[in-house]
């Protein structure tokens, strides 16, 4: 990550889409507007200015993200050179059990009369379709 010029601060929603930490800019933009995420310790918003040391941290599903910025970059670069930006200071990622949430989720249920008709309901309706010729 060679730069002819050193750089002091960075836009957040630049650096977090640059650290690839977002997927776009925007999304980081979003997730800011929102306040979900915080730069040491109080909601940042998107044109908020970050420096080296500086300690973000946002949720992520039911994971909390916790990152200090090392260097400074406002430019797009490679996945691995964006790792370098960084340390990654998050606890490990929860483990989901699939089966857990397919047990957890309630029983779906097809209330009468929606969806697809059913033979009784088909035939009714013919009759009546055909009466009125």
């Amino acid at each position: 990550m060679q730069s002819s010029r050193e750089l002091e601060s960075v836009r957040l929603d630049v650096w977090l889409n640059v650290a690839c930490l977002f997927k776009t800019r925007n999304q980081a933009r979003a997730a800011c507007a929102r306040g979900r995420i915080r730069v040491n310790g109080q909601a940042a918003k998107a044109h908020r200015l970050i420096r080296v040391t500086d300690r973000i941290e946002f949720q992520q599903q039911d994971w909390s993200r916790i990152f200090v910025v090392r260097q400074l970059c406002d430019h797009s670069i490679a996945r691995q050179q964006a790792k370098l930006l960084y340390e990654d200071l998050s606890p490990p990622r929860p483990r989901s059990d699939p089966l857990e949430r397919i047990l957890s989720a309630p029983p779906s249920r097809r209330e009468k009369g929606s969806g697809r008709p059913t033979k009784r309901e088909r035939r009714s309706w013919e009759r009546l379709v055909e009466g009125e010729d």
